[in-house]
């Protein structure tokens, strides 16, 4: 049995730690950035925000061979761990890339007066999928948490949260 593959990822943020944190677990801000892509559609966020409880995020993504075609990337978690606002974890799968499910851990730390900085650790495990997909996912990790940076401090006109 080989080792686990690990990737961790680091942003920091102008909000508060608490504002940062209620964002993985608020279905209509998470739906605005957890796993969406740029070219695809986040049809369903739901979110049961408690220890054993879990969530999916499908986003429906065009194929990649060009055609109009499209397929739904259902993102699944159950969570392990809610430590409001310093740890969440949860168990994460993508049927049928991830297989056991892998872990996910985010440790968000205080610094100062409305800042804050996540680290999110996601143990990819020793599966067939972990090392094929270890940048893609470090890359989709990366460019979610700055896409949370963004959705913070975006005003919505004429939407009520």
């Amino acid at each position: 049995m080989s080792a686990s593959l690990l990737v961790q990822v680091t942003h920091k943020y102008t909000a508060p730690a608490e504002r940062v944190f209620d964002a993985w677990l608020t279905p209509s801000l998470a739906a605005r950035f957890l796993f969406a892509t740029r070219t695809g559609n986040i049809m369903r966020c739901e979110i049961e925000a408690e220890v054993g409880g879990s969530f999916t995020v499908t986003d429906r993504r065009p194929h990649s061979d060009g055609d109009d075609s499209v397929f739904d990337a259902e993102h699944r978690g159950t969570y392990i761990e809610i430590d409001r606002p310093r740890r969440l974890v949860f168990d994460f799968s993508v049927p049928p890339y991830s297989d056991p499910p892998t872990r996910v851990t985010i440790e968000i730390i205080p610094q100062g007066v409305g800042s804050c900085e996540l680290t999110l650790t996601h143990d990819m495990g020793d599966s067939r999928y972990a090392l094929p997909y270890e940048q893609q996912s470090r890359n989709g990790w990366m460019k979610m948490l700055s896409t949370l940076d963004k959705e913070l401090f975006t005003r919505r006109i004429g939407i009520l949260s």
